[in-house]
């Protein structure tokens, strides 16, 4: 019996595509515009704060956040029929693909595979290829390798490029025959599923890990490291039992706490490129620590002008809008530095407790859930600072604190590396995952 494996070479002759992104294709494919064989449509948004397009909703309506590069089965929200009867939303129908136009470079070219109906918004493409001459994987595939070049034809006027139908239809596609694509959508089917159900143990693995590390931040700031001493109840709700010997105090007992509400008059002159006037906000805080690189700056005359916020090293800052309660420890400061109106700046005003401690306690699920029971705003959340000022914790002497701080620095890195190694066997699947695609879909490999 013939062995039908499926199996790679190389194809016999290639030609030059004319295009340096795609260079050479097998001889025997087609080159053509992707509006040659199929047919794009947009969606639209129901007004939004209209209820009845939204509560209770029952057809999905996908935006460009729904996109994740693989099979879409759903999407965060649904609209209801009368939203799609009048706003003229049309249905989408399985084995469509769905490209995402706006968004900027980090976002613009996003796909999926439809594997339901749906509805989408504005800011979505969605392609009905002509099933005659077009697979609807293979093309699917093909997106996925043309992502990276989006910026060809994206509209280089804008800060964050966006695309639109018109480009999307002037796409150029290698186009082998039917029989050749379904071959090509089969074995990457086959091949990725087996990359992703590895990405996805290892993925599950790091999940694991860090659960790990929380829970054991979250023993051994509420508990100590001394699990044979006595305990007592807190009588506070996100606390629960501590060490007898603690004390349970406020934020505001012992700690200065400082946040802007805002600079009057501020013009974009205010904010340079670069400069020697450190401006953090709350996207500047990145696992713990302040991500320099990231951060603008403003004139000398706004630094000035704020006699409070100078920052010092050891700092604690705590986000209070839009993503809430983000912390880091200020290292490695430089020498003129403030904060925007989204970020407390918090440190102690007497000996009564250490920085470390406190950041790992802010990291602590104790603090966590009064975040979640105090927090304010419907659309962006806030954590105002008398709400933040009335934090309650168990605070153990000085030195149990150096030695809880020591103890979560070491086992935390700990636990970080074997993360990091998981998250390179993960990038790596990754970078193989669209590799194979790359080279499939453009005939560098035969799939016979």
């Amino acid at each position: 019996m013939k062995d039908r494996r499926l199996s790679i070479s190389h194809y016999p002759v290639y030609k030059d595509s004319g295009f340096e992104w795609l260079g050479n294709v097998p001889e025997h494919w087609n080159l053509l515009r992707i509006k040659s064989l199929t047919k794009t449509k947009s969606g639209t948004t129901p007004k939004s704060g209209t209820d009845e397009y939204y509560e209770n909703g029952i057809h999905f309506w996908v935006r460009t956040t729904d996109l994740n590069n693989n099979r879409l089965y759903s999407s965060e929200f649904k609209v209801t029929t009368l939203a799609i009867e009048q706003n003229s939303l049309s249905f989408i129908q399985p084995k469509s693909i769905l490209l995402a136009m706006y968004g900027g470079m980090g976002t613009i070219g996003k796909n999926s595979l439809l594997e339901v109906e749906v509805t989408i918004n504005q800011s979505v493409c969605a392609i009905f290829p002509n099933h005659k001459q077009f697979n609807s994987e293979y093309l699917w595939y093909y997106t996925q390798f043309f992502r990276p070049h989006w910026e060809i034809f994206a509209d280089s006027a804008r800060k964050d490029p966006n695309i639109n139908q018109e480009a999307i239809k002037r796409l150029w596609v290698v186009l082998p025959s039917l029989p050749e694509q379904k071959a090509i959508a089969h074995y990457l089917d086959t091949k990725t599923a087996q990359i992703d159900r590895k990405i996805d143990l290892l993925t599950q693995k790091a999940e694991q890990y860090g659960n790990l590390k929380q829970s054991l931040i979250n023993e051994t700031v509420m508990r100590g490291l001394d699990r044979s001493v006595s305990m007592k109840d807190s009588g506070i709700e996100w606390i629960g039992n501590v060490p007898e010997h603690w004390e349970i105090l406020r934020i505001k007992d012992y700690t200065y706490v400082k946040g802007r509400i805002g600079w009057q008059g501020l013009r974009s002159a205010d904010f340079l490129d670069r400069g020697e006037f450190y401006c953090i906000t709350g996207t500047d805080l990145l696992n713990g620590s302040i991500n320099w690189l990231n951060c603008y700056f403003v004139s000398q005359e706004r630094y000035e002008q704020d006699k409070y916020i100078k920052l010092k090293e050891q700092d604690l800052l705590i986000t209070k809008d839009g993503t809430i309660g983000k912390i880091a420890l200020v290292q490695d400061l430089p020498l003129k530095t403030t904060l925007n109106s989204g970020v407390f700046v918090t440190r102690p005003k007497k000996d009564k407790y250490t920085n470390k401690f406190m950041y790992w306690l802010l990291n602590s699920s104790s603090f966590k859930d009064y975040i979640e029971l105090t927090k304010g705003g419907s659309t962006i959340q806030h954590l105002y600072q008398n709400v933040f000022d009335r934090f309650l914790y168990g605070c153990p002497p000085l030195s149990e604190q150096q030695a809880i701080a020591d103890y979560l620095d070491t086992k935390t890195a700990q636990i970080d590396r074997v993360i990091q190694t998981i998250n390179t066997q993960i990038g790596k699947l990754k970078e193989l995952r669209k590799t194979l695609i790359n080279d499939v879909v453009t005939g560098k490999i035969k799939v016979v």
